[in-house]
Order: structure tokens, then sequence, then C-alpha cells
């Protein structure tokens, strides 16, 4: 089934076909309820992965903190698992700075059932980028292990340069992207600018599909509003699962400080989820 989702998310991709809202899954369960929703492709989240497990994500104090592969493989390959539809998967920085490191992530992915995934140009636990041309032979390396395997795999060229430089980031990202593109990435993903005109800018000055994440630090922004003015893919990040965790303590702060349960009226019914969670 691999095979058929990363060739139904290539087409996803294609030009002239419309923009997509992909929202990120934490678990089996969060990635059920997001397909039953409707949408043609779900992600997952480093982020809400780590959260779960009760780990940090990103910016980690300790290594012993972080989230290790295989436990991310576990869980993504459980939520490609729990859903019949394509899953991108969250493959943060290929883990390892090599590009046969990288070449191995991507196969591993394969295996696990993703039909796509990102691979970041920073460096794990640092806050600056991989060497460009390091960057891109990672992205080649990846792509060449696709196609090796024939695999319609979507893969994702991220620049972080918007949250690592403090001046000429619009540029460095734009020059990145495009380098990925080249390198054989089927498409981009540049985090950080919060303001419509930017992602504009970019869809005109990227010369291939561009994926924008909402929901870092604010609310601002209207994903609708993103496809109208070019981008091709809105993902979520850890926005979906932030927002359980804190409905989950605002939840425990109601009946801790005033007894009561109002907070049922959001939730789904014990044999909704059932149902929902039924298989075969």
């Amino acid at each position: 089934m691999q095979a058929s989702y990363a060739r139904d998310f290539l087409k996803l991709h294609a030009k002239g076909e419309p923009g997509f809202v992909m929202p990120n899954a934490w678990d089996a369960g969060s990635a059920v309820v997001l397909q039953s929703v409707g949408f043609k492709a779900i992600a997952t989240t480093s982020a809400g992965i780590a959260f779960s497990l009760g780990r940090q994500d990103y910016h980690v104090a300790d290594r012993r903190l972080s989230v290790s592969r295989d436990e991310m493989f576990n869980c993504m390959r459980a939520i490609a698992s729990a859903v019949d539809l394509p899953v991108n998967g969250d493959l943060e920085a290929g883990y390892g700075d090599r590009p046969e490191d990288v070449a191995q992530t991507i196969e591993d992915a394969i295996a696990a059932g993703l039909a796509g995934g990102n691979i970041e140009d920073k460096r794990p636990l640092s806050n600056e980028l991989y060497d460009e041309t390091l960057a891109v032979e990672r992205i080649v390396a990846a792509r060449e292990r696709i196609v090796a395997l024939k695999s319609s795999f979507v893969l994702t060229g991220r620049t972080d340069a918007f949250a690592v430089l403090r001046e000429g980031a619009a540029g460095v990202a734009i020059k990145r992207a495009n380098l990925f593109l080249e390198a054989g990435a089927d498409c981009t993903y540049t985090p950080g600018p919060g303001d419509l005109a930017v992602h504009a800018m970019l869809v005109k000055e990227i010369a291939g599909p561009l994926n924008v994440v909402m929901g870092l630090g604010n609310i601002a922004g209207n994903a609708h509003a993103l496809i109208d003015a070019g981008v091709k893919r809105v993902s979520l990040g850890g926005s979906i699962a932030r927002s359980a965790l804190g409905f989950l303590r605002d939840s425990a702060c109601e009946i801790r400080d005033r007894g009561t349960m109002s907070f049922l009226g959001r939730s789904i019914a014990h044999g909704e989820l059932n149902a929902l969670f039924a298989r075969g």
C-alpha cells in the first residue's frame, strides 16, 4: 500500500493541482480522527510525538531528553499503519550528518509505510545550518535512494534559514529551496515567516511546490488564504498536539478548582470513538 499512497501523495503536489491542508498527528488515535475529517493527507509531528512521550523537541536541553530514532520511527510506523491515506513523516535532519545517513533514513521511512518526508538543513541540537554544499548533497543522496528503490516517495527539502539567520534569511531560504529542488526534492519547506506577503513572495521566487507551516508561536494566518496565494501544502506542526495538551491541563484545572466537567461538552462520545477505531 505504501507505493500507492506515495503515488497519490506525489499527484497532490503536481502543477495545476489545488493546494491542500496537511494536519499533523502524533499517535494512531489522532491520525484516525484526522482522517475521519476528510483530509487528503496527514503528517507526523516530531514535537507532538516528543510531548506525548514526555520528551523535549527541537530545543533540547540534554540529549537524554530527546526522542531516539527508533522511538520516532515506531510512532511514525504506527501512524502510517492506522490510516488509509498518505502520511508525510517528520524526519528531522535525517538522523545523521552524512548523505549516506539521510539515504538510509529515507529507505527506512519507505519501509515504515510513509508516503513522503521532510529533511531539514539545520544541525540537530545547534543553531546553525549545514554547509550549503553538504545540505544539497544530503538531498541528492535521498533522491538517489528513492530512485534506486523505484519509489514515488515525496521528498521535501526543508530550510530553517528564517529560524537561524538574523539577516538575509529570505535570500538564503530562496536559494537553498531552489537548490534542493534541483537536487531532487519534490517540495520545499521554509518555516518561520508568518506574513502572507512574504509567503506570496516565496511562492514567486521558489521554482516548485512550497509547504508552509501555521501555528509556530501564534494563531495568525489563514490556510485558505495561503493556498490562494499559491502555497501548495499547509501543515500545522505540533499545533494540534499542543492544543490537545492545553485542553487536558484546562480540564484538569476545572475539576480540581471548581469540581465541574464542562470540558465534556467538547469530547467525542465513547461509542463514536469505538466505531471510529474499529478495524476490518
